[in-house]
């Protein structure tokens, strides 16, 4: 499943890539891009325009400014469930790739670097992740919302 969030649902796409979901974001636009785009990449529309989602086939259209809430209005409507946690960049959507504890010297605080061995960088900008306290509050808000995992 291809999501497109529009500009007024920044944090909603980054939870989403968070998800798993390759959710694309881009930047504001007039509304016939949105449309294209989404046609174009076979992509369901999220909006928080209604006229706009009335006039794309299978939009959703976001009521509440409350992030959670969003993300469970989104799952209940398209039956989103934690994929692939943590496997997408949260800034660019790329899918991270593996990388070497030795390739990160001087990419992450060198503390970070001896106390974990593995980690993960997004091939577009180049953005470094590794399974730290951050990433464990991600993770436990991500279990908060009490969405099943996919099988």
């Amino acid at each position: 499943m291809k999501l497109l969030c529009d500009h007024m649902l920044g944090s909603l796409a980054r939870w989403l890539r968070l998800m798993g979901y390759d959710t694309a974001y881009p930047e504001p636009g007039p509304d016939r891009d949105l449309i294209d785009r989404a046609r174009k990449e076979g992509r369901i529309l999220l909006t928080r325009d209604k006229e706009l989602a009335a006039r794309v086939p299978d939009a959703v259209q976001i009521r509440s400014d409350e992030l959670e809430v969003q993300i469970r209005e989104v799952a209940g409507v398209l039956g989103l469930r934690l994929v692939d946690p943590m496997s997408r960049c949260s800034l660019c959507n790329e899918v991270l790739v593996p990388i070497p504890a030795e390739h990160v010297k001087g990419l992450v605080p060198e503390a970070v670097r001896s106390r974990h061995q593995e980690f993960w960088r997004c091939p577009s900008c180049k953005r470094v992740y590794w399974q730290g306290s951050h990433w464990d509050k991600m993770v436990e808000r991500l279990n908060h919302l009490d969405l099943p995992r996919a099988p």
